[in-house]
């Protein structure tokens, strides 16, 4: 079994002019997309507040964003919980996703750089070479893979909208990463991707992104049926 990530911990760095109940909320959304928080797990201000070295204003601040977005709810006054998302919100968030990798990858075919598909090429055999022992880190791989695609597609609006969609799907737990072989078939779709954005083939890319993430739902509800 993969070790699970140590929740959050040090202090957080702002940049330049970023308030710090901004850094803190950026910070916790980066813990749950990397795992470190997950359906169930308990948010308290005390003890973000001492993992993050800041005072607990600011993380009330960024719970209460969490909470209206919907990430967190009430624990009966012990705090917040990441929330559990249920099967139609699952399908829901899966049907939004498809339509957005789709145009996304739509997008990159026309846009895309040579030194960017060069770097979706790179970025894929580091996922080639993860050991299928550490689920974790192809599932970092491989939100790198779908945000450079995002990026590449050149829409702002676009890049925003994926990057909450990530925050969405990391309530889900588990990487699918985790069911067999899907690490391979996975390899696959993507040097398919990358070979349609490569020769400009909008139709193709688009058509190959939604396959994926309608591949990437088959073995999520494998999960979700074990649990």
């Amino acid at each position: 079994m993969a070790r699970r990530p140590a929740k959050a911990g040090g202090s957080i760095a702002r940049g330049a002019g970023l308030a710090l109940g901004e850094a803190v909320f950026r910070s916790l959304c980066e813990a749950l997309q990397a795992g470190s928080y997950r359906a169930g797990d308990r948010l308290r201000e005390e003890e973000v507040a001492q993992r993050l070295k800041v005072s607990r204003t600011p993380v009330r601040e960024a719970l209460g964003r969490l909470a209206a977005r919907g990430f967190v709810e009430p624990a009966g006054g012990r705090g917040l919980i990441v929330r559990n998302l249920d099967i139609s919100e699952v399908l829901e968030l899966y049907a939004m996703r498809e339509i957005m990798e789709g145009a996304a990858a739509r997008l990159a075919a026309e846009h895309a750089s040579a030194p960017e598909v060069d770097a979706l090429r790179d970025i894929e055999q580091a996922f080639t070479e993860a050991s299928e022992t550490d689920p974790a880190e192809m599932a970092r791989l491989n939100r790198a893979f779908h945000g450079a695609i995002c990026r590449a597609a050149r829409n702002r609006y676009l890049d925003n909208a994926s990057r909450e969609l990530q925050d969405w799907i990391a309530l889900l737990g588990p990487t699918t990463f985790t069911v067999t072989g899907r690490p391979t078939t996975s390899h696959g779709e993507h040097r398919a991707i990358i070979d349609a954005i490569a020769a400009r083939d909008g139709d193709k890319a688009e058509n190959l992104a939604r396959a994926h993430i309608r591949e990437a739902l088959r073995c999520r509800l494998k999960l979700l049926q074990k649990q």
